[in-house]
């Protein structure tokens, strides 16, 4: 999730699109679990038609995202009423994709019918965006960021990605356990066994698929451990704006070093079954 107004040039997509990709992983997955990158975004260098194309050559199919939210959220493209999102899903209607929408924000829902979002393959969401102390949204993503009391921060970081869980109709928790540039270097040592733990039986309570993240290379394998003993389910998510779509290699390994089986992977709920049908909300 990204908040930005309009003295806020710098969106989400730009940054990670200057973000470089680390290689693909030598890894070989289980031969029968799906090559999905349910993380993909189309943009102007990467068309439909161009990711159809990677797709193909990668053997990777994709499930195509696109930013939806209230209207402060400025993404090009953002999805704010039923009709943006029935024009969306035209676009996608008969080709070799899975549909989805990166939330924004925890009132995304006030913006859609529950029919229409019931049309969507899938919703995934994140942390990214989080609420300060003084109630402002930071997005901690961005290079500045700076988080003050470490311990403190963690504490409502790992709270706030339970709030997303719990109060948002998604699938899948998209990121989990990015860290801002200013700690990542600690992040085995902010990652507690607690906290982690926290983050993992909320997932497994409201049946949200855990994403493994090829562009941040998170969660690490001792969160994916921990979650894969408690029963979560996973998703494989580039979250690449660029060529490089469709690049799992981070993924496929770790699923490899699990040992994930095809049950414990992420697949979109049948018609009558999505989370915005059937999910009661805190």
């Amino acid at each position: 999730m990204a908040l930005m107004n309009e003295r806020d040039p710098v969106s989400r997509r730009s940054f990670l699109g200057a973000v470089l990709v680390s290689p693909l992983a030598a890894a070989a997955p289980p031969p029968d679990l799906p090559r999905v990158d349910y993380h993909a975004h189309l943009g102007p260098v990467v068309t439909l038609e161009k990711a159809l194309a990677i797709s193909k050559e990668r053997g990777v199919k994709f499930g195509i995202v696109e930013h939806a939210g209230a209207k402060v959220n400025q993404y090009p493209g953002l999805l704010s009423t039923d009709a943006d999102l029935n024009a969306y899903l035209a676009k996608l209607e008969g080709k070799p994709v899975f549909k989805g929408i990166q939330a924004e924000g925890l009132d995304w829902m006030t913006c859609f019918s529950k029919d229409a979002v019931a049309k969507l393959d899938y919703v995934l969401s994140d942390a990214l965006t989080m609420p300060q102390k003084d109630r402002q949204f930071a997005r901690i993503w961005l290079d500045d960021f700076q988080v003050g009391d470490k311990q403190d921060w963690m504490d409502r970081y790992t709270d706030f990605n339970v709030q997303v869980m719990a109060s948002e109709p998604i699938d899948i928790l998209a990121n989990p356990t990015f860290l801002p540039i200013v700690i990542q270097k600690e992040y085995d040592t902010l990652w507690t066994g607690p906290r982690m733990r926290k983050i993992i039986q909320a997932a497994v309570k409201y049946r949200v698929a855990i994403e493994i993240n090829s562009r941040y290379r998170v969660p690490n394998l001792r969160f994916l451990k921990l979650a894969k003993a408690a029963g979560a389910k996973f998703s494989f998510g580039s979250n690449i704006h660029g060529l490089d779509v469709g690049n799992i290699g981070y993924c496929l390994e770790m699923a490899k070093e699990l040992g994930i089986e095809r049950s414990g992977i992420f697949s979109p709920a049948p018609a009558g079954k999505k989370p915005i049908q059937v999910r009661k909300l805190a």
